[in-house]
């Protein structure tokens, strides 16, 4: 009788922390989010790989896009020109020094690019999504002393963003919570690469 009182006790402490952890995970999700349609218009604010990894996860799920590492305010306007426009934006940041240099471009190019994309969507009512996918190893990655690419295309993007997708393990310094609470900015956190399936489903099912 002993042994089972103790089971007893030892399955309810568990099945408490079990819903305990589910009530935080349910408290973390945005409860509003943006109306996002396809089809999305795919780039890169800072030439880094984060942005293949996205693109794999919309041709797996068979969702409408187009993927321009550097598109410009020419390739949305030709979207709206050429009569399927396109309904949404998504910018992964995340800056790689390597693949700027492959692509030729600075990181005040890419970063003036970024700007004039976003003032773009925001002139024809497109919404823009921003993400980060490569946890804090792209932030801390082969940064040189006074290296601050990667956050600059951060700061470029996202605090202009109406949803940020972020893996949780760039956000251990809360950097992207701080600009969710100070921008009022809905916030996804995902902590594995193979959970962006459903986060992006959630979004654009949403």
């Amino acid at each position: 009788m002993k042994s089972l009182a103790r089971w007893m006790m030892v399955l309810a402490m568990v099945t408490g922390l079990t819903t305990t952890n589910s009530d935080f995970a349910a408290a973390q999700e945005p409860q509003d989010l943006p109306e996002v349609d396809l089809p999305v218009l795919l780039t890169s604010c800072g030439q880094s790989p984060g942005p293949t990894r996205v693109r794999f996860f919309l041709n797996r799920l068979d969702m409408a896009h187009e993927f321009l590492p550097q598109a410009t305010v020419e390739d949305l306007n030709a979207g709206m020109e050429g009569g399927t426009p396109f309904r949404s934006l998504i910018i992964v940041t995340g800056a790689s020094l390597k693949g700027m240099g492959a692509a030729g471009v600075s990181v005040q190019e890419e970063l003036s690019r970024t700007e004039a994309l976003i003032q773009a969507a925001r002139s024809q009512d497109i919404p823009v999504v921003c993400a980060h996918v490569e946890g804090m190893a792209r932030r801390a990655q082969g940064a040189a002393p006074g290296d601050n690419s990667d956050e600059q295309s951060i700061d470029a993007a996202c605090p202009n963003a109406d949803l940020m997708l972020v893996r949780a393990d760039g956000n251990e310094d809360r950097r992207f919570s701080i600009i969710s609470e100070n921008q009022d900015i809905p916030l996804i956190l995902f902590e594995k690469n193979m959970e962006m399936g459903d986060v992006l489903e959630r979004v654009f099912g949403s």
